[in-house]
């Protein structure tokens, strides 16, 4: 192999790591988009579509353990997040906020972590706020990024008074 093909097989490489990297960040994106707005009309064929037919979900921590546990395969964790969009649809209001990335490309296979801030109210009544560190594995699946395991686990939770008050915001006069 020739200088020259070396250094582009270098660059192609590391193009196709930045892009992926990329496309990793659109597919979290899009998974917190789709549960801030679970609901009815959640199209979960699409959410189902971002994990690989293998993909493990699971809680960690004492809380989130007990609250959500761990699911195997597609299909499971579809009808997992299914539940949430039953009518009444669980959430009323739910942000996810994600910072202090790190994405990992290694080939076919790349891994991320993000601190994560997610404020809710429910249908039923109430708010909380939550803070978990997302681990995520995922995996090219035919040319696509797909989470091949998420694990989200709870760094403190609390209830909280309602997010939205109808008062007039503070502005200097």
């Amino acid at each position: 192999m020739s200088e020259q093909t070396g250094v582009l097989d270098t660059l192609l490489a590391r193009v196709d790591a930045l892009e992926s990297a990329e496309a990793i960040r659109a597919c979290i994106n899009r998974y917190m988009d789709l549960c801030d707005h679970l609901n009815p009309a959640t199209p979960l064929d699409e959410l189902g579509d971002l994990f690989t037919e293998d993909a493990i979900w699971e809680g960690k921590g004492a809380r989130y353990a007990k609250s959500f546990g761990g699911y195997q395969g597609r299909d499971n964790i579809v009808a997992m997040l299914a539940k949430y969009t039953a009518e009444p649809a669980h959430f009323s209001l739910n942000v996810h906020y994600l910072a202090s990335e790190v994405i990992r490309v290694e080939g076919e296979q790349a891994t991320g972590s993000w601190n994560m801030i997610q404020v809710s109210s429910f249908s039923a009544g109430g708010s909380h706020l939550n803070s978990a560190r997302l681990s995520l594995s995922f995996r090219r699946d035919d040319g696509v990024w797909r989470i091949s395991h998420f694990v989200t686990e709870n760094r403190f939770s609390r209830p909280v008074s309602d997010w939205n008050n109808e008062a007039t915001l503070p502005v200097p006069e």
